[in-house]
């Protein structure tokens, strides 16, 4: 691929490569284009070690490993009929890899405020869209933020470039290759979606192509019921939906995010809680997030009782054997956040259930259609479908399976590690979940005219596991625990 060579190959372009173009996906361009003041259009991970690093291993890795992938040597430039590639010939990587301080105490609130300040500066335009943040002196090792333009990439792939940095052991002698075998398909098969994707693409641009306003035209399943009758009726669904209910979490954003992660749970238990309920990881974990926003919200002073919030999650459509390469192959699916709930079972069913209907339904292509389209659509249309489908959420949120082994970065080893996805139109809430080594991570990235101390959620999460937890243990193992059984045993 051009934008991948093997770990090992010189990051130093040839002459013949110099001034290298490459046309830019429509996707990618989608994503490069909805950039705002109020959400800069970047994934931004924090990873914290257990010993010091230096700038000088670390530029070592990032010129031997990260500059393999050949795309990070360029900046994104304007050409006629769209977007392109195009290599820095004043490429700077002191400009990309810096030495920052904490200042005062270097504890998380520190590195948490630290970090967000950097999720709300966009990047310079002029250069390749990403840059690292060397912290010194934190817990007695090192910290490292990353931020990294969406348009390079999507969330899966770039934690796979991420993860492409790391050794499984601090001294290794030729290099350890990380296994992938913690990745799954999601959904249908890959192979499938792939061969839809295109088609879904044309569907796509033939809505916008007759406007905006379609999605309340009632002859659209007509005029797409030739594409295929199963088709349209996502594509109406996708266009129709309604627009979430008003909430504390939703309003007027700025242009300051606040960052903030919970303790890790033990994976284990997680999967335990799982297996008790017959869900799954994901269905309890995000089970957990909604129940900690429910108490947040409840705090203060909003109404919550019957009201049910939407997500956007976003669901890989890459083949696992193509999981580090650069680019968006991923498509958006709608997920109910049942705030309005207060039996925490009852809750994890309302989620299952969601997971299920979602995973059966090609949701995730159309989005991916849609956003092919609008990558292409003119800047007015863009705006008019950012605000149309950023308000049919609340948050978006994310959960991604890595490695259950320790790693090693510039020989030292990573603690913990968290990221985040920008958010999208006027959605001013992420939610954030990554396993790690045995341990589940949360994190949350907010407005912070929306949500001004994020620590007043995320400290909920491990209390809403831990009710979930003690539900499992105190339920008769010999059947699955169901709301009914959680209420008597609340009771």
């Amino acid at each position: 691929m051009a934008e991948e060579q093997s770990a090992g190959a010189s990051a130093q372009p040839s002459a013949s490569s110099r001034r290298r173009r490459e046309s830019m996906s429509r996707v990618d361009t989608a994503w490069l284009r909805m950039e705002r003041p109020t959400n800069p259009m970047m994934i931004t991970g924090v990873l914290m070690f257990d010993e010091p690093i230096t700038l000088a291993k670390l530029r070592k890795v990032i010129e031997k490993r990260f500059l393999a992938y050949t795309r990070f040597r360029m900046k994104p430039v304007e050409i006629a009929g769209g977007m392109a590639w195009q290599d820095d010939e004043d490429f700077d990587l002191d400009w990309h890899v810096r030495l920052s301080a904490l200042p005062g105490r270097a504890d998380q609130k520190a590195l948490e405020r630290f970090a967000g300040n950097l999720a709300s500066s966009p990047l310079d335009k002029t250069k390749p869209l990403w840059q690292f943040h060397l912290v010194e002196k934190y817990h007695g090792g090192s910290a490292l933020i990353a931020r990294i333009h969406h348009s390079y990439a999507d969330g899966i792939a770039l934690v796979q470039v991420l993860l492409s940095l790391t050794d499984t052991t601090a001294h290794p002698e030729k290099g350890t290759p990380l296994s992938k075998a913690w990745l799954k398909e999601d959904g249908a098969k890959v192979a499938d979606r792939v061969g839809a994707m295109e088609r879904y693409a044309k569907l796509g641009a033939k809505a916008f192509g007759k406007g905006m306003d379609m999605y309340r035209d009632p002859t659209l399943a007509g005029v797409l019921a030739k594409e295929g009758g199963e088709i349209a009726r996502e594509l109406v669904q996708a266009l129709a939906l309604p627009d979430d209910p008003p909430s504390l979490l939703r309003g007027r954003l700025g242009v300051s995010k606040r960052v903030a992660w919970a303790p890790p749970l033990d994976l284990e238990e997680v999967k335990a809680v799982g297996r008790a309920c017959d869900c799954t990881v994901n269905d309890v974990l995000m089970a957990c997030a909604t129940g900690a926003l429910r108490d947040y919200m409840i705090e203060r002073g909003e109404q919550v009782e019957g009201l049910s919030l939407r997500a956007t999650v976003p669901v890989n459509l890459r083949p696992l054997e193509h999981a580090r390469k650069l680019g968006n192959h991923f498509g958006l699916v709608f997920l109910d956040l049942p705030v309005g709930i207060g039996n925490p079972i009852r809750r994890l069913e309302h989620v299952a259930e969601c997971m299920r209907q979602l995973k059966g339904s090609r949701q995730a292509i159309v989005a991916y259609g849609l956003l092919a389209a609008l990558g292409m659509a003119p800047s007015a249309v863009q705006e008019i479908a950012l605000d149309m489908f950023s308000r049919k959420a609340t948050a978006v949120a994310t959960n991604v399976p890595g490695p259950q082994q320790p790693l090693y970065l510039a020989g030292s080893r990573i603690r913990e590690m968290m990221f985040w996805v920008p958010q999208t139109g006027s959605i001013g809430i992420g939610l954030s979940i990554l396993s790690y080594n045995g341990r589940v991570h949360f994190g949350l990235i907010a407005d912070a005219k929306l949500v001004p101390d994020p620590r007043a959620v995320i400290q909920r999460f491990g209390a809403e596991f831990d009710k979930l937890l003690y539900l499992a243990l105190m339920g008769d193992w010999q059947q699955p625990l169901d709301s009914v059984a959680a209420e008597a045993l609340m009771t």
